[in-house]
């Protein structure tokens, strides 16, 4: 497993990294969301990702489990504010913050986070009350850095001027080789004020695997056909999609490569990408995903990729 700078901190981060998102808040069973968890850990993958309103607290009451006599040192642990909790919790308001960074706290069962991270921007809260919050959150100790998740280019430079609020060292988008809109605005700002992507749906939630086929139904053990998980998938399993991915085969295997390494592979050839967060609910799935981490891939493959997928890519 190779290792990244976190922005301008001083965390390392592993290139792949465990996330949480659909499969610990519910999607996967217990003992075997734990069983990934250590198989992460095995793989070499030291940082996990996750947030308060995955399972409504339910993915991080499991990872505190999992975790529990882990050395608290070992592992890079990130999670997030801003979607509701409930009917009145919800937000980036300095109340929210401290409410839900402690809540955070207790059902992971540790003392800090190495990095608090904003879902979304919050459009009813001014945003000094936002970076003040986070940065009392910073100075106690609850948090050793802040991130933000799909916030606006202009609000991400509204934040930055700032005067003594404490600085970004994540953003978190959605980044594929299918979802390229980071690439316009959001990586150039950050790569000039030192600030790591941590990506989220490197492999489009599974699509990029090449295990969804046009005109065939998805598989039984898969996201797209799984009740709790398969909501956000509908359009990327679209006909026209589903062949672009097909045609990406033959350019793995010319690699020497699973479509998994190609797709991860490819997030991380961007150099302002720390790290890739995969979901995973089969420890094997892990072990697979953590073999992307150190593969370089050629001009020829990328110009090959860019010809495969055409005009399904959003840009």
């Amino acid at each position: 497993m190779n290792f990244r700078k976190l922005g301008s901190s001083d965390i390392e981060v592993s290139e792949i990294s465990l996330g949480s998102w659909l499969t610990y808040s519910g999607g996967v069973e217990r003992e075997q969301a734990k069983a990934c968890v250590e198989a992460a850990f095995e793989a070499g993958i030291n940082f996990i990702d996750t947030a308060n309103v995955y399972g409504r607290g339910a993915a991080e009451t499991l990872l505190g489990e999992a975790l529990a006599g882990r050395e608290r040192a070992s592992y890079v642990l990130a999670t997030k504010v801003y979607f509701p909790m409930s009917d009145s919790d919800r937000g980036l308001s300095a109340a929210q913050i401290h409410k839900q960074v402690d809540a955070s706290l207790e059902r992971l069962q540790t003392d800090y986070v190495d990095l608090y991270q904003c879902h979304r921007y919050d459009d009813h809260t001014p945003l000094e009350e936002t970076m003040t919050a986070l940065t009392e959150v910073v100075r106690s100790g609850k948090a050793r850095h802040i991130g933000f998740s799909e916030w606006p280019v202009e609000k991400i430079d509204e934040s930055l001027a700032l005067l003594g609020a404490e600085r970004w060292v994540s953003s978190q988008p959605q980044y594929s080789m299918l979802w390229r809109a980071p690439e316009a605005e959001v990586i150039p700002l950050c790569e000039r004020e030192h600030i790591s992507q941590i990506v989220w749906s490197p492999l489009a939630q599974g699509v990029l695997s090449g295990k969804y086929r046009p005109g065939e139904p998805p598989p039984a053990d898969s996201r797209a056909a799984s009740d709790s998980m398969g909501g956000f998938i509908d359009r990327l399993i679209q006909p026209a999609v589903l062949e672009a991915v097909q045609r990406l085969s033959p350019i793995a295997q010319a690699a020497g490569l699973s479509m998994v390494q190609l797709a991860l592979a490819w997030v991380l050839r961007q150099p302002n990408v720390a790290s890739a967060i995969v979901g995973a609910s089969r420890p094997e799935q892990v072990r697979a995903n953590a073999a992307a981490s150190g593969v370089v891939l050629s001009g020829d493959t990328l110009a090959a990729i860019d010809e495969a997928l055409g005009d399904v890519v959003v840009r």
